[in-house]
């Protein structure tokens, strides 16, 4: 049988959380653009458990705004779906599964606005939240009585006009506004753009006005692995096991975060799940949730990432069953990464807590996460995320960062590819090939076709279009990588990691 609130009340709810009939039947405080996994997996998943334990007591009514699929599933179902968490927590397999029943409706945009402009009506409605892809949060300059208009800025901002004339510009009709789209200050920018449409359609000042006082554009971080619909022989083990179909059915890992920067008081009353988890981080800077983010988790992944390709691994789980790749990520996030985080903003426990959390997450035996798919852009990641750590430690250091060399050294020969006939790169390792989906392949291609290893790697570094820097000029950084990337011809992975571990 399909799972539904009918459905509910035959469920053996051992091994399952249910939700009960007052958690059905709680009025919508939450307006939200997008239907996607990750909403679903993240802040629909703290609603719902704040709504369990009796503190938020609300539900979302959703906007599905693309053209694309229907909303059939979700009328089939009554809006419930079961999240199924798995994965690894303080070194313990967690197998969870919940019913979520924190949407009251879905309404289609597209068929459905007036519908959605009645929402703001709502005197309980008072938070927003999307994920509508990054390329949601852009200007398109149209008119927001179009109906509906086309783009998401367009959308919110004739919501927040409709609800300013129906409460008349009181102040406490504002919204808390929480965009979950993983762009750098998505409030912010989400704000700059609604006011300059707002501007385009000629509102008056005092709405304006309104806009900037009453409502607050929050920027927010999100971390989660939603990989989302399960393969069809898992859904069905899944489903059996459950008792019930479910076809909207997603899984999600067991670690999460949702950094929402506000410091407001107001706001912080209105997002009050936020009491439940520990993952929803409410504060008035959400900078240090942003750095640990990157240079933990994103840098390590991207540091290891041509090292696990080089080794042979596929996936990260299977480079993490291998006990000296485990310990190389270890070592680098502890032993290298976390000394040149600590300090005023991250203290000692934020970063070895999370650290310990990656490791948790890369062992994670049900996601099955693709080294080569990680390794796309990996001139800009290695960049962005990899360059200021190896800057840091030259500067502060006299000894060499080896487990970062060893990471950058991997990166470099990964790219020392072949340019096929129909002009793309490759990489063959053993015998895996490997398409290079970089936009600066081309550019290392040519370098490493040089006679000599070390004037390929000079080249390398000193080349501002890949860096916008020449690294030439870190003192020691060349020296040292050239002999990092002699190990390479003498011994195997395994042997070199051996090295870097005294």
């Amino acid at each position: 049988m399909l799972l539904s609130v009918e459905k509910l009340r035959s469920i053996n709810t051992a091994g399952i959380s249910i939700p009960s009939a007052e958690n059905l039947a709680l009025p919508e405080r939450v307006l939200q653009f997008g239907t996607g996994v990750l909403l679903r997996g993240l802040p629909d998943f703290y609603i719902d458990q704040a709504n369990k334990k009796g503190v938020f007591n609300g539900r979302v009514v959703v906007v599905k705004s693309t053209d694309t699929g229907t909303t059939d599933a979700f009328e089939q179902q009554n809006n419930l779906y079961t999240i199924l968490t798995r994965g690894f927590e303080n070194g313990v397999k967690v197998e969870n599964n919940s019913i979520n029943a924190s949407i009251s409706r879905v309404l289609t945009a597209q068929t459905q606005w007036d519908s959605v402009l009645t929402c703001a009506e709502n005197p309980l409605l008072q938070i927003v939240l999307s994920n509508t892809t990054e390329v949601g949060i852009s200007l398109t300059k149209e008119s927001i009585s179009n109906n509906p208009p086309a783009s998401f800025p367009g959308k919110l901002l004739a919501f927040l006009y409709k609800r300013y004339q129906y409460f008349k510009g009181a102040a406490d009709a504002g919204m808390v506004i929480v965009p979950t789209e993983l762009i750098s200050n998505n409030g912010s920018l989400l704000k700059s753009i609604v006011l300059e449409l707002a501007e385009f359609n000629q509102l008056e000042k005092a709405f304006i006005n309104w806009l900037n006082e009453s409502n607050d554009f929050c920027n927010s971080l999100v971390d989660r692995i939603v990989p989302g619909m399960l393969a069809a022989k898992e859904k069905e083990v899944a489903e059996k096991e459950l008792g019930y179909i479910d076809n909207l059915m997603i899984m999600s890992e067991p670690y999460s975060l949702w950094a929402i920067e506000t410091s407001q008081a107001r706001s912080k009353s209105i997002l009050s799940f936020s009491q439940v988890n520990e993952g929803v981080k409410l504060a008035d800077d959400i900078q240090k949730f942003k750095e640990i983010k990157l240079r933990l988790l994103n840098a390590t992944h991207t540091f290891s990432c041509g090292v696990a390709i080089l080794a042979g691994f596929q996936t990260v789980r299977e480079a993490m069953d291998a006990g000296y790749f485990r310990k190389y990520v270890t070592d680098l996030m502890l032993q290298e990464i976390k000394p040149l985080l600590v300090g005023n903003l991250i203290s000692e426990q934020d970063a070895t807590s999370f650290a310990n959390n990656v490791i948790d997450r890369f062992r994670n035996p049900f996601i099955e996460h693709k080294w080569i798919n990680i390794s796309a852009q990996f001139s800009l990641k290695m960049a962005m995320r990899n360059l200021p750590l190896i800057k840091k430690h030259y500067a502060s250091n006299t000894q060499e960062p080896s487990l970062m060399l060893f990471g950058f050294a991997a990166y470099i020969l990964f790219m020392q590819s072949v340019k096929t006939s129909e002009g793309f790169y490759e990489r063959t390792i053993g015998a895996n090939r490997y398409a290079i989906t970089d936009e600066k392949a081309a550019l290392l291609h040519q370098y490493w076709q040089l006679p000599i290893i070390s004037a390929s790697i000079a080249a390398i570094l000193s080349d501002t279009s890949i860096w916008g820097e020449d690294l030439l000029l870190i003192p020691r950084f060349c020296a040292d990588l050239v002999k990092m990337v002699a190990n390479f011809n003498n011994k195997n992975i395994e042997q070199i990691c051996a090295t870097l571990h005294p």
